[in-house]
């Protein structure tokens, strides 16, 4: 290899400093005069890549030299004075901010390579005739021909590897790590530049070289590490050599990362802080050098408890599989706010096919008014890890495709998979069901493994002639009383009846099947499909909704789904024999899971069939005998009771939900009033309550306001609140009286209907010409006190008007207030459940409501509501109500 600078070659030496890179851009357009400008705007891009790093990673003065060789050949080498510095070339994505100097050589130079002598050490490339910056769609050069692939020959520098230590990196996530050294990368640069410009960040250059030099050293070892890992594997252990004397060295490096961020987060540098699990994979980093430097053991990275925010104290695996699966409505979506993953519940929700979700951005499902104030909330928590409604119920509204909204409960949880990116899975379940929703979602069923979370799944119980006859009585009351509480502990029947389904195959069956009817006339949908070993091998097409109960059917589960058995197959009954479309779907089910053996018994509830149970042995396990037909009968029983108080509890729940909607008052429409309200069940009781609100125009053209809350949160609250509303309603229409004595009347009534009940009521009225000035006249019968918010984010609690609830003694006398309302600002009516908290003080739970309602002042009156419900009514244990007015005089 001919030296790069050879005589004739102009070239010039540049100072230790940011200019240079510029300078030496200049200087190679001069040197280069007469060549065609895209190769020189390509030699200006790489010289500058390089004496960029050179001044980072070597630290001392460059010189560049450029020439044309015969032919037209464009050759430009750059030297410094530490050969002992390696050049490390870094496979970072094309959108990385640093470290691309090496790679942007390899790509666009016709050849390159590195050179190194006793006190230099030299990088050179050169570039044909026609080379230039290629389109970026383009793998190749402008004529067709690839590029030649990045492959730099590094001199081994000297080392001295007989004293050096060796330190394990155990469970290296591969992406992460890469995004970290990224990071690092950069925010050294910053440092670097900050420094030449004559800022003082409290860095010694000692301390700062120091770092640099460690920076590079463990860039080095892992690169070369990672390079002689075999495999793709995401996650790997690598071992380093380090200098044993290395501990010092690390410990500048953190100080000066640490010191970095601190500016970063100032927004003092350019780059943004780092994201919260990469602050802690690098304290994992340094503190595992410095350990076991020290003589401590290697810590693996999958086992190190997180930062809150950071992420999950483990790993998990995840796949879009698992989002499919679930039979809650569940969407996933990953850092860039894009959606991943979605399942079908999902999708009927909000008016999507699944399908036609994944891709498309997440605020595609949050209203309009919410979305600026999710991308802040979601920008908040990459940049900071401080999360603000993850793993929390919170009540807001999803948007459906049509444009309405989707009142549901949002519970989200973070996974972070094993190479270090985040996926955000949410979970919605509807506040109030509209009429005629299906009370189960249509969809495939699971094929699901027993999970066991110490050791593996125990094997069948051997039953040496026959399980029935082999199985102690109290081991058969075990498992009876097991699959009962496997059923009644599962928050809904399909995660119920797949915990039984684990029971039966960890101490009973090789795999078991559960089918129910759907309500639908003979339609039967297959609850899910749960085996030992089943992972991924159940055909799709025995899954979900399976063919009808015909009157043609005559197999084994057809005439258990008539009510017959149990029934015993000592083997799959032959194809021969089907005589309709659920019989053949039965056998090739049998076949296909290599059953030896199976018992098929209906599931009786009522006097009616709802379903039913197979268990099935294949392979060495002994079959089943007549002895065990009394056994699964009595767990089919089981089963059935289970599964019939589930569907039971949901009916009543779907009734309680749609009893609920229907009594949510329309609001009216007024030009100089803003109203908005909001309503949200409790997160652990069923979806009705005592709460309500209410507003109405009275003949006189003031505006009602209406909040109540009547004591107990059933079925008979419910209705105790529909009809002190409706009475309110008609005693402030037809006498258009004061507020107290319209709560006087209400009392009078509601005594003569509950004497032992008793409700909280908040009657006001609105009143005011469209221009203003407003006030509001208000009586209150024990309820919280009605919070005015300035536009300028003052607060006030309305105090005054407050009276003894209403069905205590309705001849006590109820005071009036009267309260001017400012234009713009907004007066809040809520129930206690917004804000009132196990173990603390209602003065410190209303000045939580004061400061977060100030916060919100300026903004629209819908997003008030949705806010103060997603920041305050997140886990609540009791209904919310909320009822807010704001007058917008017209501009």
């Amino acid at each position: 290899m001919a030296d790069p600078q050879a005589t004739g070659a102009p070239s010039r030496r540049f100072t230790q400093g940011p200019r240079s890179v510029a300078e030496a851009r200049r200087f190679v357009r001069t040197a280069l005069d007469g060549v065609a400008s895209d190769v020189v705007e390509t030699a200006q891009l790489l010289v500058s890549e390089l004496v960029t790093n050179a001044l980072l990673h070597a630290r001392t003065e460059v010189e560049v030299s450029a020439r044309v060789d015969v032919g037209g050949t464009v050759r430009v080498a750059v030297s410094d004075r530490r050969p002992d510095r390696g050049l490390v070339p870094y496979a970072y994505p094309p959108y990385a901010g640093t470290g691309q100097g090496l790679a942007l050589v390899g790509y666009l130079a016709s050849r390159y390579g590195v050179d190194a002598g006793e006190d230099t050490k030299t990088v050179w490339f050169e570039l044909e005739p026609g080379d230039a910056m290629p389109d970026a769609t383009s793998e190749g050069t402008s004529d067709g021909t690839s590029r030649p692939s990045v492959g730099w020959e590094i001199p081994a520098p000297p080392s001295d590897s007989a004293s050096g230590a060796t330190v394990t990196l155990v469970d290296v996530p591969g992406a992460l790590y890469s995004a970290s050294q990224q990071h690092r990368h950069t925010l050294l640069r910053e440092v670097v530049l900050a420094l030449a410009a004559g800022e003082d960040l409290g860095v010694p250059p000692g301390e700062l070289a120091a770092a640099q030099d460690m920076n590079h050293l463990i860039s080095t070892c892992v690169t070369a590490a990672l390079q002689q890992e075999s495999g793709g594997a995401e996650i790997r252990s690598l071992p380093l050599s380090v200098p044993p004397d290395a501990g010092p060295a690390v410990q500048a490096l953190r100080t000066v990362l640490h010191l970095a961020e601190e500016k970063a987060r100032d927004e003092r540098f350019l780059t943004l802080p780092a994201l919260p699990r990469s602050r802690v994979f690098h304290q994992w980093l340094f503190d595992q050098i410095v350990g076991q430097l020290a003589g401590g053991p290697p810590t693996a990275w999958t086992v190190v408890p997180r930062e809150p925010g950071a992420g999950p104290s483990e790993l998990v695996p995840w796949d879009a599989g698992q989002v499919q699966a679930s039979r809650v409505a569940t969407v996933a979506a990953d850092e860039r706010n894009t959606i991943i993953a979605a399942n079908g519940p999902a999708a009927d929700l909000l008016g999507w096919h699944a399908d036609d979700l994944v891709g498309l951005p997440l605020t595609t499902l949050i209203p309009e008014h919410l979305r600026k104030r999710h991308l802040a909330a979601f920008t908040s928590l990459l940049l900071s890890g401080q999360p603000r409604i993850l793993g929390r119920s919170v009540p807001l509204p999803a948007l459906h495709r049509d444009g309405r909204l989707v009142p549901v409960r949002l519970f989200i949880q973070t996974q972070e998979m094993p190479d270090g990116r985040t996926v955000f899975v949410a979970q919605l379940t509807p506040r109030a069901a509209a009429p005629g929703t299906p009370t189960r979602p249509s969809g495939r069923a699971r094929s699901v493994a027993p999970q066991q979370p110490n050791g593996p799944a125990p094997s069948a119980v051997p039953h040496p002639g026959g399980a029935g006859a082999g199985i102690p009585a109290l081991e058969r009351l075990s498992l009876l009383a097991d699959t009962g509480a496997a059923l009644s502990n599962a928050p809904n029947l399909d995660e119920g009846v797949e915990r039984v389904g684990r029971v039966l195959t960890e101490r009973l069956a090789d795999w078991c099947a559960v089918d129910l009817f759907t309500g639908e006339a003979a339609q039967v949908d297959r609850a899910c499909v749960v085996g030992r070993a089943l992972g991924g091998a159940c055909p799709e097409e025995y899954e979900g909704r399976i063919p009808p109960v015909s009157e043609t059917a005559r197999g084994p589960l057809a005439r258990a789904l008539r009510g017959a058995g149990p029934l015993l197959l000592a083997e799959p009954p032959p194809p021969s024999q089907a005589a309709s479309a659920l019989d053949a779907h039965y056998g090739e089910l049998l076949r296909s899971m290599g059953t030896r053996s199976a018992v098929v018994a209906p599931l009786r509830a009522r006097r009616e069939i709802i379903g039913a149970l197979t268990v099935a042995r294949g392979g060495a396990e002994q079959p089943f005998t007549e002895d065990d037909l009394p056994l699964i009968d009595d767990l089919a029983r089981a089963l059935a009771l289970g599964a019939d108080n589930a569907r039971l509890h949901q009916e009543t729940k779907n009734i309680a939900e749609r009893l609920q909607r229907s009594l949510l008052p329309v609001l009216p429409e007024i030009d100089h009033l803003q109203i908005s309200a909001r309503y949200a069940a409790s997160s652990t009781t069923a979806q009705v309550g005592g709460d309500w609100y209410d507003s109405f125009v009275l003949p006189s053209g003031d505006t009602a306001l209406v909040i109540g809350d009547v004591t107990g949160h059933n079925l008979d609250a419910a209705i105790a609140m529909s009809q002190l509303r409706s009475m309110l309603r008609g005693i402030a229409v037809d006498r258009q009286e004061p507020p107290e004595t319209v709560l006087r009347r209400l009392d009078m009534a509601n005594h003569s209907l509950y004497r032992e009940a008793t409700a909280t009521c908040i009657y006001g009225l609105v009143k005011g010409p469209e221009n203003g000035p407003w006030e509001l006249v208000h009586s209150s019968a024990g309820h919280l006190p009605p919070l005015l918010i300035t536009e300028d984010g003052r607060t006030r609690y309305l105090e005054d008007g407050a009276g003894v609830l209403l069905g205590l003694d309705p001849d006590l006398p109820r005071p009036r207030a009267r309260d001017a309302i400012p234009a713009r600002s907004t007066v809040l009516l809520y129930t206690d459940g917004l804000i009132e908290r196990r173990d603390e003080s209602l003065d410190h739970a209303m000045d939580r409501l004061r400061r977060h309602a100030a916060d919100l002042a300026r903004e629209p009156l819908d997003v008030f509501c949705d806010e103060l419900l997603i920041g305050l009514g997140a886990d609540s244990d009791d209904d919310i109500a909320i009822l807010a007015v704001r007058p917008a005089p017209p501009e």
